[in-house]
Formats: structure tokens, sequence, C-alpha cells
């Protein structure tokens, strides 16, 4: 039986109660405190309702990344991954200017 910690979590992160997103999935109350225990697997219409509710990927649902949105480094290419690593070194403030200067800089070569 599948387990899924996350669900719980984002609920919990959510302040939502079992019962209001029992009610969100239409579903009882019943029913989905088992998908949290993991005592029943979540339908897959369900997770999905889940994943669009929260605003999250269903890969981080089920675990298999734990960025929200599902996105995963080992997707990318070997320079993306160097290009975000570095982008992830600057300021919000220098990251701006970097992306006007990029911008200009497609428009120059275009």
């Amino acid at each position: 039986m599948a387990y899924y910690p996350r669900i719980r979590d984002l609920r919990e992160d959510s302040d939502k109660t079992q019962k209001e997103i029992a009610d969100y999935l239409g579903t009882a109350y019943q029913y989905y405190a088992v998908y949290e225990k993991g005592t029943s697997e979540i339908p897959f219409e369900r997770a999905i309702a889940l994943a669009k509710y929260y605003n999250v990927s269903l890969d981080y649902i089920a675990g298999l990344t734990n960025d929200k949105r599902g996105f995963s480094y080992s997707s990318l290419s070997p320079k993306q991954q160097e290009l975000l690593k570095i982008a992830e070194e600057i300021s919000s403030s220098d990251k701006n200017k970097t992306v006007a200067l990029l911008r200009a800089l497609i428009n120059t070569i275009k």
C-alpha cells in the first residue's frame, strides 16, 4: 500500500482539517484519513485534485522529488545545472540585473 506523508504535510501547512480536505475532494472524512495513514491507496483523480488544490506536482505528492513544482536537477543537462547553481549564488537584485542583461544580449543576437 502506498503511503503519502506529503498530503498530510501539505494539509497541515495549509492549516486545513482532514474534514475540510475530504469535503473538497467530495469524499467522507474517514476515506481521506486512510489516505494519509497509508492504509488505503489514494485514487489517481483525487491525487490530481490535491495537486491542483495545493499547487504542487504529483511527483512531489508521491515523494519522487523534493521540489513542490516537480522540478528535478537530474532532468537538466550539465550546462543547465551549472547555470542554475550560479543563479542560486547571486542576490535577488543581481538576479534581476542578470535577467535584464541576458534579455538584452538575446535581443542583440536575434
